[in-house]
């Protein structure tokens, strides 16, 4: 297994690279995606990959698509390397464990937000107006207090490098009809509620997440990440506590890190040393074992140089 910060696949012409993904067009109805080990934080690329975040990631995304195929459909073809466009052989060994080909969908041009936890940009929302995107909250809630119901908070979708922004319920029935704008908010309660549920029996709060939906065949299918560390707030139950941040198995410690750094949130990012990107690592591969069994043999063996317990630091994993 290989660690993937960028792919040059010459078979199929590239559609687009973002952030984490890169996306291949292999015919009218089909795309290749890969989920390569970059980083991202602050809505700018680290310089410096995790080793094997990708794989850990559409993982996760596999576990959840499969879980949930009878609530909503998703845009999923095929998983197995192995079934793959014999065109794609020449690439097989680093597309493995990391790479779905999937059917083409339009894609919602909205990121559907849900938000059980006040934490984030909803708490900073919430301190200076009382509302989170639109929802007026009641008086005297805490940092990482519970919300109920969740709220639905809807976003734009930003370019790269830009800054998606927070919209609310009403301008985003305005963005993609009422029909559509309900259908989506009713998918991503729904999901997130039995995510919840699911993550809480095995110790983890899943505090906020985001779906992405697209039309396929004019129905809503769940495409791209489902509740996976980028695109999720995962907290440890056993350490959760009112009023204050929470260790997490995400990004959020990068992010944490980042915030202490001299650094204007702007390219180029500072170097990531080795006990930062270990301690991140170890984040993704642990949520992995929580919430999908973490039985990928393949990824098992793969080592991550754990720089931080060589150099005799106090990392623990899951802890800031």
């Amino acid at each position: 297994m290989q660690v993937v910060i960028k792919t040059d696949i010459t078979a199929y012409p590239l559609r687009s690279r973002g952030k984490v993904r890169d996306i291949y067009e292999v015919d009218d109805n089909t795309l290749l995606i890969v989920t390569t080990d970059r980083m991202s934080a602050f809505d700018v690329i680290m310089s410096e990959p995790i080793p094997y975040k990708g794989v850990i990631l559409n993982k996760i995304t596999l576990f959840w698509m499969e879980k949930f195929k009878n609530v909503v459909p998703n845009h999923l073809l095929e998983s197995d390397v192995a079934s793959f466009p014999t065109a794609l052989a020449p690439w097989a060994g680093m597309l493995e464990g990391r790479a779905v080909l999937v059917r083409k969908a339009k894609p919602l041009p909205v990121e559907c937000i849900v938000r059980g936890y006040i934490t984030g940009s909803g708490w900073k929302d919430y301190k200076t107006r009382g509302t989170v995107c639109g929802h007026k909250l009641p008086a005297g809630l805490r940092e990482s207090d519970e919300l109920e119901p969740a709220l639905f908070t809807p976003s734009t979708k930003a370019t790269l490098g830009e800054h998606d922004e927070n919209i609310n319920v009403a301008e985003a029935g305005r963005l993609l009809g009422e029909a559509a704008a309900g259908e989506a908010e009713q998918l991503s309660l729904g999901i997130y509620e039995a995510g919840r549920a699911y993550a809480a029996e095995r110790g983890i709060i899943v505090a906020d997440t985001k779906f992405e939906f697209g039309f396929i065949d004019g129905k809503l299918h769940l495409i791209d990440e489902v509740l996976t560390p980028d695109s999720s707030r995962f907290w440890p139950a056993a350490t959760y506590k009112l009023g204050q941040s929470q260790p997490s198995f995400d990004k959020q410690y990068l992010r944490n890190w980042l915030k202490k750094q001299p650094w204007d949130m702007r390219p180029p990012p500072p170097p990531l040393p080795d006990d930062v990107i270990a301690a991140t690592a170890e984040r993704y591969k642990e949520a992995f074992a929580v919430l999908a069994g973490g039985t990928d043999p393949a990824l098992r063996k793969e080592k991550i140089h754990a720089a931080a317990r060589e150099k005799g630091s106090d990392y623990r994993p899951c802890q800031q």
